[in-house]
């Protein structure tokens, strides 16, 4: 597998990130421990999760993997802070306090001396970005994070804080920005993605495949073990996004997979990391069977012209100020 630099910071990658939201909820140990192997003997080194996913669950077992099954120096461990629950509530904490707690709490779960990538899962319009970025800074000179990052935050926010990180000589500076994009949630183009280039900031990309959708599986109607046939919050987004503009999309997505004897799965993720600022596409995989099919997709090279008529079928709606004319 490609590796691949994040934004112009030293830290390297590989370009599919396997994301681990379900570990503990809808994938247990024995299955997280063969998804794991088998992605790294396929050249990959990114496992991203964060302390709000399973409760922790989903850190615990990537804790125990790395321990056990794979090799600690082999991998790029990425996790996130700034979910908080309490009781069934699940509330945005940007606070010192509050962050310091997960990133120790994170160290715990996941058996390790430092994180690698270390990323505010969510902005906190209640605590001063500086709060904020002090204690993710802090984090860095402790020697527990080796690089800061992003996620979920717009094209503002990322500028603000990457220049508030770069006033100073010294500070650790934004290297990554965790968003959703995909063929069909584009939004990012509007100003994240110009503000990640202009700052030398990598895009991790999560959703790569729309919650499925974009592998072609909902063509002909909800196939009983998919997603949107979960009756659960993420089951309830993919279904409220097989509309008549996901299903042209899709199946020009088709129409490109068949002329390249390929799948709708490897133009759709082949795009993406054709993307400017992509790193890497964080995907998620219930299953060895999955995650094959997903290294399998690492192959192709999608020609010119694929690309130009997918990026016109999926085209966002841009207007003032984001296309001036």
């Amino acid at each position: 597998m490609e590796q691949r630099r994040v934004g112009r910071s030293g830290l390297s990658v590989s370009s599919l990130g396997l994301g681990t939201m379900l570990w503990g909820r809808e994938v247990d140990l024995d299955a997280a421990a063969e998804i794991a192997i088998a992605f790294r003997e396929g050249g990959g080194t990114l496992i991203d999760t964060a302390a709000s996913y399973s409760r922790g669950a989903s850190e615990r077992i990537v804790g125990q993997i790395v321990e056990d099954i794979v090799p600690r120096d082999e991998l790029v461990l990425a996790t996130k802070a700034g979910i908080v629950r309490r009781g069934e509530d699940r509330l945005v904490d940007g606070s010192r306090g509050a962050l310091l707690r997960q990133l120790d709490s994170s160290l715990r779960n996941l058996g390790v001396d430092w994180i690698d990538l270390w990323q505010l899962h969510l902005p906190d319009p209640d605590v001063p970005m500086e709060e904020t970025l002090a204690a993710m800074d802090y984090a860095v000179a402790s020697g527990k994070v080796r690089y800061l990052g992003l996620s979920n935050h717009s094209g503002w926010r990322t500028g603000a804080a990457a220049a508030w990180q770069g006033a100073v000589p010294g500070r650790a500076p934004i290297v990554a920005s965790q968003m959703e994009y995909s063929l069909l949630s584009r939004g990012v183009e509007r100003e994240v993605v110009p503000a990640c280039q202009a700052l030398g900031i990598g895009l991790l990309p999560y959703a790569a495949l729309a919650g499925g959708i974009l592998t072609g599986k909902y063509r002909h109607g909800v196939p009983t073990d998919s997603r949107a046939s979960v009756g659960d919050r993420f089951g309830d987004r993919v279904r409220d996004r097989l509309d008549g503009r996901a299903g042209g999309i899709v199946e020009a997505v088709a129409t490109a997979a068949e002329g390249l004897s390929t799948s709708p799965l490897a133009v759709s993720l082949a795009w993406l990391q054709s993307r400017p600022a992509v790193s890497a596409a964080i995907v998620g995989a219930r299953t060895v069977g999955q995650l094959t099919t997903l290294l399998a997709a690492q192959s192709l090279d999608l020609p010119r012209e694929i690309i130009d008529a997918l990026d016109e079928v999926s085209a966002p709606d841009r207007s003032y100020p984001d296309d001036p004319a």
